[in-house]
């Protein structure tokens, strides 16, 4: 695939490609976030400028990511013409409700705004479909508003509120939206 005069190669991960997963940058900067007020009958979003801009580095995760090995999950990733790798998107099946769950998605800063994300997330849409699936699903911290932005052009929408998810961890104070899209 080409993006930006990039060539970018995408494939389900092998275990090779573990300490490369867990060494990309997911880090991220932006002047806005979603301020989350919560009401009586629900909540309600709105976006708002931050100044300073707020720089986000997300803790290491225990357990590493999904490969190849596992039915029920997996992991596609992306490689520049480098080789480099520009970006991941680990992903589970529940069969149970026929869902499957964005469980991280991360690209690399410089390959940001190349398409590289929605190739990752059209994998997942494929998999999905195979897998008999009636949508997707993800959870995005409500200070991530470069990702929310993208998902909601990849079709995306709000579907849930966590106030408390974070609590008693580096993320405390944020909160966890839930978003989902439907697997057409």
């Amino acid at each position: 695939m080409t993006t930006d005069e990039t060539v970018y190669r995408y494939r389900t991960a092998v275990p090779e490609d573990a300490e490369a997963i867990e060494a990309l940058d997911g880090s991220f900067t932006t002047d806005t976030v979603f301020r989350v007020t919560v009401t009586h009958d629900g909540f309600a979003l709105s976006e708002t400028d931050v100044e300073p801009p707020l720089t986000k580095v997300f803790p290491e995760v225990e357990g590493g990511h999904a490969g190849e090995g596992d039915g029920d999950r997996r992991t596609f990733v992306a490689h520049g013409a480098a080789g480099d790798l520009a970006g991941y998107a680990a992903v589970s099946y529940s069969g149970w409700n026929r869902r499957l769950t964005i469980e991280d998605i991360e690209v690399a800063p410089e390959h940001r705004g190349r398409g590289v994300g929605r190739a990752l997330m059209g994998l997942a849409v494929e998999l999905a479909r195979e897998r008999g699936a009636g949508h997707l699903w993800l959870e995005v911290t409500s200070v991530n508003a470069p990702a929310i932005r993208a998902y909601r052009r990849m079709g995306f929408a709000f579907c849930g509120l966590d106030t408390t998810l974070y609590d008693g961890t580096p993320s405390e104070g944020e909160q966890a939206l839930y978003m989902s899209m439907p697997c057409l």
